[in-house]
């Protein structure tokens, strides 16, 4: 098991292999990115299943920099990593960049306020045999080739989603990385996040890209 922090996120599904940008202003939020800076904890930055409380409406940023925003109950599968420090600003806002390294499921919940802390699991795929393992080569390819299509409509995907560098990924870490650059509406991407296959994600993907 793995202690992790966690920071709801609203419509926000993260995967692993990609970086997310956080800019941390709420006061309990600061005190957890501390303790996982200083501990070395994981953060996960995971979509929610439910808002438990609003936040107050109308806030000024001094209000907000000195009180706590909405409460979520957090999707039980989502992305985490270690964060990096970027910068703490002189009101003591903190940006940070968070790498997503692995996949987890949350089992126990061990701190609730004023942050959340759950023990995880590890949620991984389950093993290809060789056959599928060249069927997730095919999809990769074919990706590749609806991607290259598509880019030369959406010219904005080449800088985003570099060709020659997806080319020398693994069939697994492609189809993490292509819904982490290109997204489907959060609901659809916690789904996928939630598949237990590289066969599964790269067959979605090439369904929703057809359909573009």
């Amino acid at each position: 098991m793995t202690d992790i922090c966690l920071f709801p996120i609203p419509d926000c599904v993260t995967f692993p292999g990609t970086l997310f940008p956080l800019h941390v202003f709420e006061p309990r939020y600061r005190t957890m990115m501390y303790r996982a800076l200083e501990e070395r904890l994981p953060v996960a930055i995971c979509h929610v299943e439910k808002q438990l409380s609003p936040s107050k409406p109308d806030q000024t940023l001094e209000e907000a920099l000195n009180s706590n925003q909405a409460t979520y109950r957090p999707q039980a599968v989502f992305s985490a990593g270690l964060c990096e420090l970027k910068e703490i600003t002189n009101d003591g806002r903190m940006y940070l960049n968070v790498h997503m390294q692995e996949r987890y499921r949350a089992v126990e919940e061990k701190q609730t306020l004023p942050y959340m802390v759950w023990a995880c699991e590890p949620f991984l795929d389950q093993p290809a045999s060789a056959d599928e393992h060249q069927q997730n080569l095919q999809l990769q390819e074919k990706i590749l080739v609806r991607f290259h299509a598509l880019a030369h409509r959406y010219p904005e995907l080449q800088s985003t989603f570099p060709e020659e560098h997806l080319r020398s990924m693994s069939p697994e870490a492609f189809s993490f990385r292509l819904f982490g650059a290109i997204s489907f509406g959060s609901e659809l991407q916690q789904e996928i996040l939630e598949m237990d296959s590289a066969h599964q994600r790269l067959t979605e993907a090439l369904s929703l890209l057809n359909q573009v």
